[in-house]
């Protein structure tokens, strides 16, 4: 696994259109800040990094998915794995880990530069702000990796790029949870605070009020967990399509 993992980090920090994105991304959310900052407030720097990190998971998530699991199935890197002999579950969980890494870096990132940008524009920020920006930051990269790991099923049970990347947009701009939110809300209502963006919300106020978040952390592995293993049993029963 670590020879494929390395394999795969080489091809995305060698994939020039990642960069490229990832500056057009940065130029427009200072552009959206620039606009902003003639109303910024005493709190502008926590609340605009909660509504701005909530489209995270879709724009960043959304290109990160389909670098690390959509370009294989346009090039059938996936079949030349498998012809090779590397085992389907090493594929799925190197896959899982990758966008773990890469994401972590991301995610990571965002708040230094959200925090410098507000710096840069006249808004200060505390150490208090910072922790929590950060841990708003964690929130959204668990939502993205937990969307990803439900997103793998579809990659591996169809092995469609478009059908996977779709599927993943709709998870990452709720789409998805909101009309299973109808439905739990008619026919078990208490089960809605259990759904991804739930179970992240309750591990973020753990974070931020200092108070345990043993049981939401349980159910976001959980999720995670099922996706993975979901995604391994589909591209062991899918037959590879050259």
């Amino acid at each position: 696994m670590t020879k494929l993992l390395r394999g795969e980090i080489y091809r995305l920090l060698h994939k020039k259109s990642m960069y490229f994105y990832f500056c057009a991304l940065a130029a427009g959310y200072f552009a959206i800040a620039f606009i902003r900052s003639g109303g910024f407030g005493e709190g502008s720097v926590v609340s605009d990094a909660a509504t701005m990190f909530s489209l995270m998971p879709a724009l960043a998530g959304g290109f990160l998915f389909s670098a690390v699991y959509a370009d294989d199935l346009n090039s059938k890197i996936l079949i030349s794995l498998v012809g090779y002999g590397v085992n389907k579950f090493t594929i799925v969980l190197a896959k899982l880990i990758l966008t773990a890494l890469s994401g972590s870096l991301i995610f990571g990132l965002a708040p230094v530069y959200h925090c410098a940008v507000y710096a840069l524009l006249g808004q200060p920020v505390t150490t208090g702000m910072a922790a929590t920006i950060y841990a708003i930051s964690l929130k959204y990269l668990l939502v993205t990796l937990a969307y990803a790991a439900l997103s793998g099923i579809v990659v591996y049970g169809l092995q469609r790029a478009t059908f996977a990347i779709v599927t993943f947009l709709l998870l990452a701009f709720g789409v998805v949870g909101s009309l299973v939110s109808v439905v739990l809300n008619t026919f078990a209502p208490g089960l809605t605070g259990h759904l991804v963006p739930g179970v992240t919300d309750r591990i973020l106020l753990g974070l931020i009020g200092g108070s345990s978040s043993a049981l939401p952390v349980a159910e976001y592995i959980a999720f995670v967990l099922a996706g993975l293993a979901l995604s391994a049993t589909a591209f062991y029963r899918k037959e590879m399509e050259f």
